[in-house]
């Protein structure tokens, strides 16, 4: 580890503290994800020397934010980020019990082989969130995402979890006030913002409660 990767990791780790072990778990997946992405390119190459603020600190920022829920799915995983973190984080709870919804095979690939050595409670879906979010949703407690959609788009993705009484955890850039406002064309949101502790302009959105709105039409019953 270079003397800048050690800055970057002493930094994180100040913004958002955990324990011996969760630290000793988060160093198997950096170590992974930099190793994979060599050949998969599992996060954008600019942020790597700033793997630890850009991507481990502003993922565990979520977990205090989640209270004592242990039931968490992931949408869009892509390289881990916020579900790997997530997990390595929960990790020490009995009933942790993480899902990875990643439709690319290549990525899938890498966290199932992260969550496998790192000894993470993780189960990782191949899969369209379409697809498997109706069958997964009871129970779960907590949904979340980074980068995956526009709020509207994202809403959709979500509506099987939040609609049987997950809560959204949402990682958002600076247009977050511009994606609220559109998502209120059709849906009504119970939500607040954070702002983020690693990124300046950027946020967390928690939705509490997301309905869509009901549409009418000139001269029709409402639908």
């Amino acid at each position: 580890m270079t003397e800048s990767d050690s800055s970057d990791r002493a930094r994180a780790l100040q913004l958002t503290p955990v324990s011996r072990e969760t630290e000793q778990r988060l160093d198997a997946i950096v170590a992974l994800l930099e190793k994979w992405q060599r050949t998969i390119n599992l996060v954008a190459p600019a942020t790597l020397p700033q793997v630890w603020t850009r991507h481990i600190a502003d993922s565990l920022q979520l977990v205090p934010l989640a209270g004592e829920a242990t039931r968490w799915v992931d949408l869009g995983s892509g390289g881990g980020f916020p579900g790997l973190v997530v997990a390595a984080a929960l990790a020490e709870r009995r009933e942790a019990d993480v899902t990875l919804v990643e439709s690319d095979s290549r990525k899938a690939a890498f966290l199932r082989e992260a969550a496998r050595i790192v000894e993470l409670p993780v189960t990782v879906l191949p899969a369209r969130i379409e697809q498997v979010a109706p069958k997964i949703a009871a129970g779960v407690e907590i949904v979340s995402a980074r980068a995956l959609a526009p709020l509207p788009k994202l809403l959709e993705l979500a509506a099987p979890f939040l609609a049987q009484g997950a809560t959204g955890l949402f990682l958002k850039g600076q247009d977050v006030d511009n994606e609220l406002t559109q998502a209120s064309k059709s849906w009504k949101l119970k939500a607040q913002i954070k702002d983020s502790l690693t990124d300046r302009g950027g946020h967390v959105l928690i939705v509490r409660a997301a309905e869509p709105q009901v549409s009418t039409s000139p001269g029709s019953a409402p639908v």
